[in-house]
């Protein structure tokens, strides 16, 4: 059965081969695109992919390219599964070939995520109709296992996405449902980017755990590398971010209850929790530092917490020793090329502003707020 729908998927690493997989084998037409053309040379020799876990079966891509022209063109949706790095120059990139009424998904945004790529289609010349939206999170835990197959462990219960234009979130939830009806609304794109549990639960194990993640030592990351005291440290990280999201007036929820919300995990602190989560069961540890829990997480979801955490006079210690850990470790200086509040155009907005701006994608003026 074909489905009336087109999807793209961008990004054919753990997360675009699992999704672009699952929507195919749903009779969906698909196009898979990715930016090196010699990671998809066996799809494009032979565009099928195999699942297995939670979802078994195959599908069959209608197209699988290095071109992103010929990746959207014809799609209704664009589900973009790369690295929040990569979301700027993927912007650039699309930006001549859109059309009215297409659609972009992060999946996830990371933190500021739709606002990046809101913002830079405008500037690179895209005047045309366009919706993007952000999950709060991605909706699978997987890992591929070939250049053709996936692995799906667990899909989420409940992920939360909101869009820039907000009135367009429910408009976007309804088109996804059949897909996947574990979309829920947020308010705006704020609340789904503060929400962002990738960083809780990302870096600070990585680093922590860096020695045998370097050595290629194997364990499991989630229930051997968060030990009694990395939770008791993450749980730390996770109410600054709390914090943070209360000052932006925006509804948030504690990892250890998003644990549970989403797998049905339980525990009576984050640590318990994690290790009576069975999502987490069997998901190893990266083979080495050069890994996105690092090089993503830490400049486009830990960067933008503490860039506003200092904005609004709120102190963010325990984030802010995880990304001077990572700049040590990596030689890099993460607060240059990563999210902060001028690059996210957030600089000396109040919080009605970047609400405003998160809801409509720009600021009204004549409306902006002034202090007696």
């Amino acid at each position: 059965m074909i489905r009336d729908i087109t999807y793209c998927v961008i990004g054919a690493g753990n997360g675009g081969m699992a999704m672009a997989g699952y929507l195919a084998k749903s009779g969906y037409r698909v196009n898979l695109h990715n930016r090196t053309l010699n990671n998809i040379i066996p799809l494009i020799k032979k565009p099928i992919i195999s699942l297995t876990g939670e979802e078994t079966g195959f599908g069959i891509l209608n197209k699988v390219t290095n071109n992103m022209k010929e990746a959207i063109e014809g799609s209704d949706i664009i589900m973009v599964t790369i690295p929040a790095m990569g979301h700027y120059s993927m912007a650039v990139e699309m930006a001549p070939y859109l059309r009215n009424g297409q659609i972009i998904v992060l999946n996830p945004g990371r933190t500021g995520g739709a606002l990046e790529v809101y913002e830079t289609l405008r500037k690179y010349g895209s005047s045309k109709d366009i919706i993007v939206a952000e999950a709060q999170t991605f909706i699978y835990a997987c890992r591929t296992t070939s250049s053709n197959s996936a692995h799906i462990f667990k899909s989420k219960k409940e992920v939360s996405l909101a869009a820039i234009p907000a009135i367009k979130t429910h408009y976007v939830i309804n088109i996804l449902r059949e897909a996947y009806p574990q979309f829920v609304a947020a308010k705006d794109v704020m609340e789904t980017s503060i929400n962002n549990y990738g960083a809780i639960f990302h870096p600070a194990p990585t680093l922590l755990n860096s020695g045998h993640i370097e050595r290629g030592a194997p364990f499991e990351y989630y229930t051997e590398g968060i030990t009694p005291s990395i939770g008791d440290f993450i749980e730390k990280m996770d109410n600054e971010r709390m914090e943070v999201g209360r000052a932006l007036q925006v509804e948030t929820i504690s990892a250890k209850d998003w644990l549970y919300e989403t797998y049905g995990a339980k525990g009576d602190n984050l640590y318990e929790t994690v290790q009576n989560n069975p999502a987490y069961r069997g998901l190893q540890a990266p083979k080495g530092l050069s890994i996105r829990y690092i090089f993503e997480d830490v400049p486009y979801s830990l960067i933008p917490i503490s860039s506003i955490g200092e904005e609004f006079g709120i102190e963010t210690p325990a984030i802010d020793s995880i990304i001077r850990i990572a700049e040590l470790i990596t030689g890099r200086n993460f607060y240059e090329e990563g999210r902060t509040l001028e690059r996210l155009g957030l600089k000396d907005l109040t919080v009605s502003e970047i609400h405003q701006l998160a809801k409509k994608g720009t600021i009204d003026k004549n409306s902006k707020e002034v202090v007696a």
